[in-house]
Formats: C-alpha cells, sequence, structure tokens
C-alpha cells in the first residue's frame, strides 16, 4: 500500500462531467488499493455536498473554492509573468501550503496530478517520491484549435496560451518519472511536440462503467412516442459541446427533418449558453438542461451525434452512447482515439451539413444493427478495470514495451523510484 498525493483541477465526484468521469474513476481505484490524500478545486458549489464522500474514501483531502471571477481576476496576471494564463487561473497558497505539510508529515510515495493545470502543486523530487502526470489530453493543442475557430482578439489569447502552455507541458514532462495520455493517438502526438520527453509518455485510455449504461436499465421513455429523437449530450457550458449543437442545430437538422418529419433534435446538458438555449426557438429543437439521469434520454433516442468541430482525446459521450446499444453518429475529431470499426459500430461523418445529413438519415432508417456491435464493442475494450491495470503497473514501478491494444508499441512506465 502506497502513500499517494493525488492533484485534481476539479473535483473528482461525482462522475458527472467529461474529465471528472476520468479522475473519479481513478481516485476509486486508487483508494481501493493506497491510502490516498486529495487535493483539489471546487468549481461549482453544487460540489461541496460531496465533500463527506471523499472524505470517506480518502485518508485527507483539501477542497479548496474556485469562483471563476476570482480566477479570471489572477489569470490576467500572466500577460505580465509571461507564463500560460492556466497556471495563475488554479494558483492557491493555501493548497500549495497544504500539499507542503502533507508532504512533510507523511511518507508520499507517489506525486500524480491530473492535467497540467495541477503541476505546479508536485513537490520538487526526492530520490524515493515517483512524478506522475496525466496530461489527458494535450491542452496546448486544444487551445490552438479554439483560435483557429474564435473572432479577434481571442484569437490572439488563445494562440499566446496554445504556445506558452505547450512550453510548460514540455518542461513538467521532462520533469516526471511518467506522463499519460487518454489514447495513443494523443500519446504520439505529445512525443513529437515533445520528443526529449518520448520514452516516459504512454496511453491510458478511458473506459466506460457498461453495467451503469446498461441497455436493461434504461426505464421509462424522456420522449412522445411518435418522435424519432436525434439527441446531443454534454456540458453546454462548454465551448465545443455548444459549437456543436448550434452548428448541428442550425446547419444540419433543418434537412435531417425535411426528410424525416418525426425527427426532432434533443440538446442534453447542464448550464446551456444563452446561443445554445435559444435553440429552443427553432422548429423540432428542444434543449433540456440539468437533467438527472442522462441514460434514458440517450438510450431511448433514435440516434446519438456527436458533431464536434473542436476536440481532443477519448469523448465520454461516444463510449455511452455506445455502451447503451444506440447507433451513433460522430465527426472524425469526436472518434480520436477509439478504435471502432467505421460503418459497422460507429457511423463517421465530417462536420458538414451534407455528410452529417446522410449519415443520421441511414441510422433512422436502420441502425439497430449498429447500436448492438457498439455495445459488444465497449464491453470487450473498454472496461475501466482493463484500462486503470495500467496505472496499477506503472505504481508498482514496473517499466516494460508492451504491444497495447491499439496496436502501437508503448513505454507503459517510466523508472521505478
Amino acid at each position: 500500500m502506497a502513500e499517494i498525493l493525488f492533484l485534481v483541477h476539479r473535483v473528482p465526484w461525482p462522475p458527472n462531467k467529461g474529465d471528472k468521469i476520468r479522475s473519479y474513476h481513478i481516485l476509486r481505484h486508487l483508494t481501493e488499493r493506497h491510502r490516498v490524500h486529495l487535493g483539489t478545486f471546487v468549481d461549482d458549489p453544487d460540489d461541496w455536498r460531496f465533500l463527506p464522500d471523499l472524505e470517506a474514501v480518502c485518508a485527507s483531502v483539501c477542497a479548496r473554492p474556485l469562483p471563476r471571477r476570482r480566477a479570471q481576476l489572477r489569470a490576467l496576471g500572466g500577460f505580465l509573468t509571461g507564463e500560460p494564463l492556466t497556471l495563475p487561473w488554479y494558483r492557491d497558497r493555501h493548497l500549495a501550503q497544504w500539499v507542503r505539510q502533507v508532504c512533510q508529515a507523511q511518507p508520499i510515495d507517489v506525486a500524480m496530478c491530473f492535467s497540467s493545470s495541477m503541476g505546479p502543486y508536485v513537490p520538487d523530487r526526492p530520490p524515493s517520491l515517483l512524478r506522475v502526470v496525466d496530461f489527458v489530453d494535450i491542452d496546448s493543442d486544444k487551445w490552438g484549435q479554439y483560435a483557429r475557430h474564435r473572432p479577434w482578439p481571442l484569437r490572439a489569447v488563445f494562440a499566446r496560451e496554445a504556445r506558452r502552455l505547450l512550453a510548460y507541458e514540455r518542461h513538467l514532462a521532462a520533469s516526471s518519472d511518467a506522463s499519460l495520455f487518454v489514447s495513443t493517438d494523443e500519446a504520439a502526438a505529445f512525443r513529437s511536440l515533445a520528443p526529449e520527453s518520448a520514452q516516459s509518455v504512454s496511453a491510458m485510455s478511458n473506459g466506460v462503467d457498461t453495467d451503469y449504461f446498461d441497455p436493461r436499465l434504461l426505464g421509462p421513455s424522456p420522449y412522445a412516442a411518435d418522435e424519432r429523437p436525434v439527441v446531443l449530450t454534454g456540458a453546454m457550458d462548454y465551448w465545443p459541446n455548444a459549437d456543436a449543437a448550434c452548428w448541428f442545430a442550425e446547419e444540419a437538422f433543418p434537412q435531417v427533418r425535411a426528410r424525416e418529419p418525426a425527427a426532432r433534435f434533443y440538446v442534453v446538458g447542464n448550464r446551456p449558453t444563452p446561443a445554445v438555449a435559444a435553440l429552443a426557438n427553432r422548429p423540432g429543437v428542444t434543449v433540456t438542461g440539468f437533467v438527472d439521469d442522462v441514460r434514458p434520454w440517450v438510450g431511448h433516442a433514435a440516434v446519438a451525434v456527436a458533431p464536434l468541430r473542436v476536440a481532443r482525446g477519448i469523448q465520454n459521450k461516444v463510449l455511452e452512447a455506445m455502451a447503451l446499444g444506440r447507433p451513433i453518429v460522430a465527426s472524425p475529431e469526436a472518434l480520436e482515439g477509439l478504435q471502432v470499426a467505421l460503418g459497422v459500430e460507429v457511423e463517421s461523418a465530417e462536420a458538414q451539413p451534407e455528410a452529417m445529413v446522410e449519415a443520421v438519415c441511414r441510422c433512422l432508417d436502420g441502425g439497430d444493427g449498429m447500436g448492438a456491435a457498439a455495445r459488444r464493442r465497449v464491453v470487450q475494450d473498454y472496461s475501466w478495470a482493463r484500462h486503470l491495470g495500467r496505472l496499477d503497473r506503472l505504481l508498482a514501478g514496473t517499466t516494460e514495451r508492451i504491444d497495447d491494444d491499439e496496436g502501437h508499441a508503448l513505454s507503459e512506465a517510466a523508472d521505478g523510484q
């Protein structure tokens, strides 16, 4: 049993949002095997009610508030210091002091941070400390994608963040024993950007809880019996999701509805932006806002869509729709990192109206076989237990070269300390 310092940029409980799904499953996996000291931020006031759940499974917890306005003001200091704005956004002297106290009071064996934004809190390395960074995605590349899709002056700000954050990501990887990414594609991309750290970079994929996302456990349908629901899920205050919802509703769905009058587009997700909320005024479009349980909305849909134009890593919304046995139409960006049979287990379509419309209508005409094949794929290859076994080997100090499931030779872990 190891003493682990786990640093996470957003409270990893409950698993109701993209990054929280991964951090939640990592935390549960670690606490079942080790003593975990959790340092994290709370950016949603509703999440404070889950603090007792965290304290019940962790050896100690430091949860710090992260009010958005205060974080924005701190981030502006990055323009003066020359650092990426991400770092001052998450800077907190109380959390830094707690980390120092934990490291002095406990024989910490492993310091693991989730996302590069928590890198500054990782303590300096004594000979016995294993430093692990779960980058998840290449955040700097995400900012570069934002820059290509946003107007000036945001374009200039996001391009600056992409450059400065990449420099920090390279520094963090070089000073760590192991760097994890959510897919082999993401790991390979980072190796090309940071060749000096290539030997310590490896992939640990996301999984999906196929017992929870089970099509036999859906309950009643939220839809009318005479409609053909097309659903997009996700946090709707996250720009790539909001952009996808607006693009599909405005550019693709009217043509889908012209060909299939019973089709209706449902945007299901928390905190819709004003632009997303306004989609409810369009014919055939419903914006639900927060729902207690996303499973009936996905599992009873005729088709799930993920028409993201900006995406990094593995999309949980895709895995969840597959687990629920629904046909899904996704852009290539949304399928990045997944090993699936196109046209058999999922439909891939560029975020262009004609391509997306054709793919959605094909699934509306008969996608049940595709949904069943998708379910079989995730049960076979995308369980959390399977992927988190790699983390166990890394923490045990195993160094090996393996051929991973996707057929790429990867370094499974760095040298154990």
